[in-house]
């Protein structure tokens, strides 16, 4: 673990969006509260450019601006932050989604100072998941968030968010459960009592131990993802929740069950992760196929969206599944790609309810005349998710695949199983997105659709939140190295770690050529 600076950058990162958010009931006006939320959003996103962009070393793989302080050093809980390849990426999709799911909440009247204050508890929480660096302290972040997005769908949701908020609550807050049990199994285990990522990492359990642990995070990091059969709170919770708590769960809270799945299942219990791994790549499978046939059932545009989701994450499981660098660089491209994708297209179904008061795609149809720019920007986020080349869901499902077909883990018949079935939920997507939109856009209007004429198309706020998530979905799919950067050399020595506990004749196989500067990155070995 690499020296912190002397100032607190991380703590203030995480610290910023908590603590302002307890400022909102001191305003004097409440339609200040949203004011004052993007403006606390806008400085930690800033916050984050300046910070990683100043002092983040990216050929650096190890953890950087670490700090540490004892906070209730009684039950082993330390106020313990750092920064990787791991986190790096997504802290800034959180901050990025987060800001402007802040600026898509502008016209929220009803309890807008207990709506904002939520999302900035929310905003920190999220964060201190990617950077804690104590299980305690995750655990903490972790079960903190839970509690904003119940409230947010339960007050703010449609006519059913009682049912999803509370099916919701109900289905995270027991698998998180499972991360405390999984934590404390191995903090006890051996000399010494530490709940510390790094310490945890550094002692030798056995393989039993291993597969509890592991089998423990899977269920609680599974039913975030989520991966089937634990994925049945997502369509609830998004069909309910409004555009902007959508925008969210999909762009960023989904995206902290593969974060814990690859920093602890692989990064700390990597001899378990052998014997884990062809169950990752059937359950990837499963939801690509079940996701995309579920997508293909829906008649409620934000089901069909929540579906499609569940496809999109089977990919990040597979990638997670290969034991190669290339695999485990599209498990985290596809999550930004698919962090950025879900959010534009959750954002553009909000103003398409604003306008028409239904989600039934039975009953839309015909708006692309009176709605053209979202229609377009509609249109350009459907082709993303359905990995049209030049877009960022191409490169990060692409990735995946080559990094699954160039593993060589697995017996041959098994990756081409697996891949050909991946290849037919590829097939499906493009056949649920395009028929989204033609029953949303093309056509003749419902004769009872009633269009709330004085909104019109989409204003100023709103096409500039569509931009700022498309623009980098394209500028990611043209360069990919805008993210890939990010991660490389952190992916290279994960890859390196779990090569050196596979059996020694899959160790001694040739993989895809390394660039000398990535093995210099290499931790050594024993």
């Amino acid at each position: 673990m690499s020296n912190s600076l002397e100032f607190p950058w991380l703590s203030a990162l995480v610290l910023l969006p908590l603590l302002a958010a307890f400022g909102i009931p001191l305003l004097p006006q409440s339609r200040w509260a949203r004011w004052y939320a993007l403006a606390v959003g806008a400085l930690d996103l800033g916050l984050m450019v300046y910070v990683f962009g100043r002092h983040y070393n990216l050929q650096d793989f190890s953890l950087q601006l670490a700090e540490r302080y004892a906070w209730v050093p009684q039950i082993g809980l330390h106020w313990s932050l750092a920064v990787d390849g791991l986190s790096f990426p997504l802290v800034l999709l959180s901050g990025l989604i987060t800001t402007l799911a802040i600026v898509a909440a502008w016209e929220v009247a009803d309890k807008p100072r207990l709506f904002f204050f939520l999302l900035l508890l929310m905003y920190g929480a999220q964060v201190g998941v990617f950077l804690a660096q104590d299980l305690l302290l995750f655990f903490l972040m972790w079960e903190i968030e839970l509690v904003p997005v119940y409230l947010l769908i339960s007050i703010w949701g449609g006519p059913q968010r009682q049912y999803a908020a509370t099916k919701f609550l109900l289905y995270t807050a027991a698998a998180s459960i499972f991360i405390l049990v999984g934590s404390l199994a191995m903090a006890f285990y051996g000399e010494g009592f530490s709940l510390e990522m790094a310490e945890l990492g550094a002692k030798s359990y056995p393989l039993a131990l291993q597969v509890l642990a592991y089998a423990a995070f899977l269920i609680a990091f599974g039913v975030k993802l989520p991966i089937f059969p634990f994925h049945t709170w997502l369509p609830d919770a998004h069909s309910e929740a409004s555009a902007p708590i959508s925008m969210i769960l999909a762009g960023v809270l989904l995206k902290m069950g593969g974060y814990g799945l690859i920093r602890l299942n692989v990064g700390i219990l990597s001899e378990a992760h052998v014997s884990f791994a062809p169950v990752l790549a059937v359950l990837g499978t499963v939801n690509i196929i079940y996701g995309a046939l579920g997508a293909l059932g829906q008649n409620h545009l934000k089901r069909r969206l929540a579906y499609s989701s569940i496809a999109h994450m089977g990919f990040v499981l597979i990638g997670i599944a290969t034991f190669t660098e290339l695999g485990l660089n599209g498990a985290l491209l596809q999550m930004i790609s698919h962090g950025l994708i879900a959010a534009v297209l959750f954002f553009l179904t909000g103003i398409t309810y604003e306008r028409t008061h239904t989600l039934a795609l039975d009953k839309l149809g015909g708006l692309a005349k009176q709605m053209p720019k979202t229609f377009a920007l509609f249109t350009a986020g459907a082709l993303a998710s359905l990995a049209l080349p030049g877009m960022s869901g191409f490169v990060g499902e692409l990735t995946v695949l080559l990094g699954w077909t160039t593993s060589d883990a697995y017996a041959p018949a098994f990756k081409a199983g697996v891949a050909l079935l991946a290849a037919v939920g590829l097939i499906l997507t493009p056949i649920y997105l395009l028929s989204l939109l033609r029953q949303v856009f093309y056509g003749a209007q419902d004769p009872g659709l009633v269009l709330e004429e004085y909104l019109g198309d989409m204003r100023p706020r709103e096409m500039a939140v569509a931009l700022c998530l498309l623009l980098p979905i394209l500028g990611i799919g043209l360069y990919p190295r805008l993210a890939t950067q990010t991660y490389d050399v952190t992916t290279v020595a994960v890859a390196a770690q779990l090569r050196s506990v596979l059996p020694t004749e899959i160790v001694q196989r040739p993989l895809l050529p390394v660039q000398p500067a990535q093995v210099a990155a290499l931790p050594p070995t024993d």
